[in-house]
């Protein structure tokens, strides 16, 4: 069978997914320069090539990748994992690790090298997290994978991208419009042309009509191009390791994130119709992370939350390379600041909500109905960590804390600050656990519960979830909580309850009755096996 290398669909995913990494290149660039204060030189002859190199090193895996899953199964409607720099990452690094630095040191450079370190952590830890992580993903029930997602897509991908666009409605709602007519309803344009250009060009001349652009930015921009080629930072990075260990209390805990994001993100594609090798992923993401802070990038890059929503849009197997290929010259040859003198924000940012919407709806359709409970419980800590990064950036603007405040002023108030900060701690991992937990209660596994309920005690007394950082003992009396949930869990056993009934009329058990403990075709159990070779 021949696989065609591009599609009349690619060009829709790939403005699609070009417009979503152009906005997130340049949010970091800004970033780098109003908040860390690096110079223009650093981040866009520097900081940007390495980043477009990584991108170009991974879509071409991620090409490779898809192609030889098409050509193995025989199919033509195989779509490639989108991949691009971590948007949450991108404000973890800065706000986390290189802003203090700076502030401490009032040294930029010296900021940027903890932020190479910490990139670097963040690879290695996701580069061993391959090994483990296929086995992590057999034994976790679909519902927590996806149910994770949804809670993501929901606050860190929608959130930001509907407030942005309702400040300026007048320009994103057109385009929106013309996004869930083309990608979600199915209606061609004439001339079959591209949604995804459309709605850009639709956006950006209501923009400029409507006096939201300013020409003289243009031409100041256009003084700023020049040629970038990405360079060893060895003597950079080797700086920053010798400070590694206040990196690793936000390293370790984000580089579970990003295996376990990885998982959810893997078994996202596998629900929507193509299954890929979890380990080959992930080792990807790794070596992406690893290779960026080597040449100077301290923004870890990962494969996107959004592949369903990419292969309704029409995107196969040669989109994301596109898009990595076009990043990659922009970074190279210095346009950024361009484009974003050019381009209005909302009218790129309306994409970023549709692939929110479609996260946020596929966990409803790959899963039993009866696991729905499971699937909002998994969103609640990320929207837990959502509302608390709220109040604490809020209350930073206003030069003070939760802290200086008190519990009682916040609670007065209406907010219960307390304990949206610690539900949302490590929400990723925490809204697995929950989820999976409630699976089991669902299904009526009462002893799967009960472990399920120890790990989530376990996870909590090293910090890794529901604790501000990672050491021994973090959070005892949530950790409790979790004993005593276990204990409930064995009394249930006791009753030696049978098995929840499948629903005939539910499509998903009809189809798949699997246990909850081992939801993963066969197919997919014998790629994980399968050799990291594309």
């Amino acid at each position: 069978m021949t696989v065609p290398f591009w599609t009349r669909g690619d060009v829709n995913a790939f403005f699609g997914l070009g417009i979503n990494l152009l906005v997130n290149v340049l949010v970091l660039a800004g970033l780098c320069i109003g908040v860390v204060h690096l110079s223009d030189h650093d981040v866009y002859r520097v900081i940007l090539p390495a980043l477009g190199i990584e991108l170009l090193i991974g879509n071409v895996f991620y090409f490779m990748l898809a192609r030889r899953l098409a050509l193995r199964e025989h199919r033509a409607d195989v779509t490639a994992m989108p991949y691009g720099p971590s948007v949450p990452h991108m404000f973890i690094v800065t706000l986390v690790i290189m802003l203090p630095t700076y502030l401490a040191t009032k040294d930029a450079v010296r900021a940027w090298t903890a932020g190479l370190a910490w990139a670097f952590i963040i690879g290695v830890i996701i580069l061993l997290g391959a090994f483990v992580g296929p086995t992590i993903r057999r034994l976790t029930p679909r519902a927590a994978l996806l149910g994770t997602l949804a809670g993501i897509s929901i606050t860190f991908i929608s959130m930001r991208p509907a407030a942005l666009m309702w400040g300026a409605l007048w320009i994103a709602l057109p385009v929106f419009m013309i996004i869930l007519a083309g990608f979600v309803a199915g209606v061609r344009l004439p001339g079959n042309f591209p949604v995804g250009l459309a709605a850009l060009l639709v956006g950006s001349a209501v923009g400029w009509i409507g006096g939201f652009m300013q020409p003289a930015a243009v031409s100041s921009a256009a003084k700023d191009i020049a040629v970038g080629l990405p360079s060893l930072q060895l003597d950079r990075l080797i700086d920053g390791l010798e400070g590694i260990s206040p990196l690793l209390a936000t390293a370790i805990p984000l580089g579970i994130y990003n295996f376990t994001e990885g998982m959810s993100n893997v078994e996202s594609a596998a629900a929507a119709g193509d299954s890929y090798n979890l380990r080959h992923v992930l080792l990807a993401d790794g070596t992406g992370a690893v290779i960026g802070a080597v040449l100077g990038s301290p923004f870890p890059p990962a494969v996107y939350i959004g592949h369903p929503g990419w292969k309704r849009a029409g995107g196969r197997i040669a989109y994301s390379l596109a898009s990595g290929v076009a990043v990659f010259l922009l970074c190279a040859f210095g346009l950024f600041p361009v484009l974003g003198a050019l381009l209005p924000i909302p009218a790129i940012v309306p994409v970023l909500l549709f692939i929110g919407l479609v996260i946020g709806s596929q966990a409803y359709r790959a899963v039993p109905r009866a696991h729905f409970a499971a699937v909002v419980l998994a969103a609640v800590p990320n929207l837990a960590q959502w509302a608390s990064g709220l109040i604490d950036s809020a209350l930073a603007a206003a030069g003070t804390s939760a802290e200086k405040v008190g519990e009682p002023a916040l609670e007065n108030a209406g907010v219960i600050y307390t304990g949206l900060a610690h539900l949302g701690q490590g929400a990723v991992l925490a809204g697995m656990v929950l989820a999976t937990i409630a699976v089991f209660i669902i299904d009526r596994r009462f002893y799967h519960a009960a472990i399920a309920c120890g790990i989530g005690g376990a996870l909590t007394l090293v910090g890794l979830i529901h604790g501000p950082k990672v050491e021994v003992v973090q959070s005892p009396k949530i950790a409790l909580g979790y004993g005593l949930a276990a204990v409930v869990c064995l009394a249930y056993a006791q009753l030696r309850l049978a098995p929840r009934n499948p629903d005939p009329l539910d499509p998903i058990e009809a189809e798949d009755r699997a246990p909850a403990v081992a939801q993963t075709a066969p197919a997919v159990e014998e790629q994980e096996r399968a050799p990291a070779v594309p």
